[in-house]
C-alpha cells in the first residue's frame, strides 16, 4: 500500500510513522524547513508507543512534479484547513500520480472539509476522519501523543461505502491508536465540533489549556453558549448528533471529555503561540456561515471569532 501524506505536521508525522510501522510505503509532502529535518529520521512518541524511522524508511516531497505517476492508493490530508483550496487544486492538476481507485482521507478539524476536493473527485473518492486524539510537536520531525479520548472514526459525509476504508482503521489501532470505520460520521464531527468550538478559541485567547477553562463560571458560561448556539445550528441546518439538548452533550463534556484532555493546549493555542493563522474559519466561522444561512442566532461564536481574528491581523 503507498500513501502519500499531505502536511507533516503533528498529525501527519504520526500517521506517517503509524503507516510505515505496518509495511506502508510512505512518502510525506511537506515545506522545504520540514523536508530538511525529515532528513534526521521521524518519531511518534507520547502517551502509546513510541515508533522511529529513519529517512530510508519513506519519501519526501516538496514539489508536486516531483511526485511519480501511478504511485498512491491513499491521499491522506494531514495540513491546517486553510490549505485546502491548494491541495484540492494540486490534486486535480496532478491526478497521474494517483493510482485507479485511489482514496483521499481529511484528517482536520472542523465540518466540511471535504467540499473543496468534492469539486474535483467523485463522492466515493474523498473520505473524511474524526480526531479527537490530541497532537503536538516539539520538533519538525516528532510527533508527540498528547492526549487520547476516543477512536479515530474513518467515513464518508457523502454517503460512500467505507468499507474501503477498514484496512487503514486497522492499520491506524494495529500501530497503538485505536481507529475504526463509522457510519455516521457527520454525528461524530459535530461531536468534534462542538468540544472543539467550544474550547479551543478560548483557550488560546485566555492563553491556558482545557481543563483551566472549567474552573471559573465566567469561562463555562461563555462555552455553554457556544454550545447553545451550535446546537440551535446543528438542528436549523438538519443536521444530527449523538444528543437531543446541549445540557446533555454538557454533561459528559464536564464530565469525561475535559478531564480526559485536561492538560492539552489548543491547536488554536499552539498556532497563535507560533504567530501562526489559524483554522477558526473551519470551526466557529462555519457555525457562523450555517447560523446567518439559516438565521439562527450566533452572536457569541461571532465575539469568539473576531477576538481570534484581531489577534491574527498582527501576524
Amino acid at each position: 500500500m503507498n500513501i502519500l501524506i499531505e502536511g507533516a505536521g503533528a498529525i501527519g508525522i504520526a500517521l506517517g510513522a503509524s503507516m510505515i510501522s505496518q509495511n506502508a510505503n510512505v512518502s510525506f509532502y511537506a515545506s522545504q524547513r520540514t523536508a530538511d529535518k525529515l532528513t534526521e529520521g521521524i518519531k511518534r512518541i507520547g502517551i502509546f508507543n513510541h515508533l522511529s524511522f529513519s529517512p530510508d524508511s519513506y519519501e519526501v516531497y516538496t514539489d508536486y512534479n516531483d511526485l511519480p505517476e501511478d504511485s498512491f492508493d491513499f491521499i491522506f490530508v494531514c495540513s491546517k484547513t486553510i490549505a485546502n483550496e491548494d491541495i484540492s487544486n494540486n490534486l486535480n492538476e496532478h491526478r497521474s500520480i494517483l493510482k485507479e481507485g485511489a482514496k483521499i482521507i481529511i484528517f482536520q478539524n472542523g465540518f466540511g472539509n471535504d467540499e473543496p476536493y468534492l469539486r474535483y473527485f467523485d463522492k466515493d473518492e474523498v473520505f473524511c476522519a474524526r480526531v479527537i486524539t490530541g497532537f503536538s510537536r516539539p520538533e519538525r520531525n516528532i510527533s508527540e501523543v498528547t492526549v487520547h479520548t476516543e477512536p479515530i472514526l474513518l467515513g464518508s459525509l457523502q454517503g460512500a461505502d467505507i468499507e474501503v476504508l477498514k484496512p487503514i482503521a486497522e492499520m491506524i489501532s494495529k500501530s497503538g491508536i485505536p481507529s475504526e470505520i463509522n457510519w455516521n460520521l457527520d454525528k461524530f464531527l459535530w461531536a468534534k465540533m462542538l468540544y472543539n468550538c467550544a474550547l479551543n478559541p478560548l483557550g488560546a485567547i485566555l492563553g491556558v489549556n482545557y481543563g483551566k477553562l472549567t474552573e471559573n463560571d465566567y469561562s463555562i458560561a461563555i462555552m455553554n453558549k457556544i454550545i447553545e448556539e451550535i446546537f440551535n445550528v446543528i438542528k436549523a441546518a438538519g443536521y444530527s448528533t449523538n444528543w437531543n439538548r446541549p445540557e446533555e452533550y454538557q454533561d459528559i463534556f464536564y464530565s469525561k471529555l475535559v478531564p480526559d484532555t485536561y492538560n492539552h493546549f489548543s491547536s488554536t493555542y499552539q498556532d497563535i503561540s507560533k504567530k501562526q493563522k489559524t483554522e477558526i474559519d473551519s470551526l466557529n466561522g462555519t457555525v457562523i456561515k450555517l447560523g446567518e444561512k439559516y438565521d439562527v442566532d450566533v452572536s457569541v461564536n461571532k465575539t469568539i471569532y473576531n477576538l481570534i481574528k484581531s489577534i491574527e491581523a498582527d501576524f
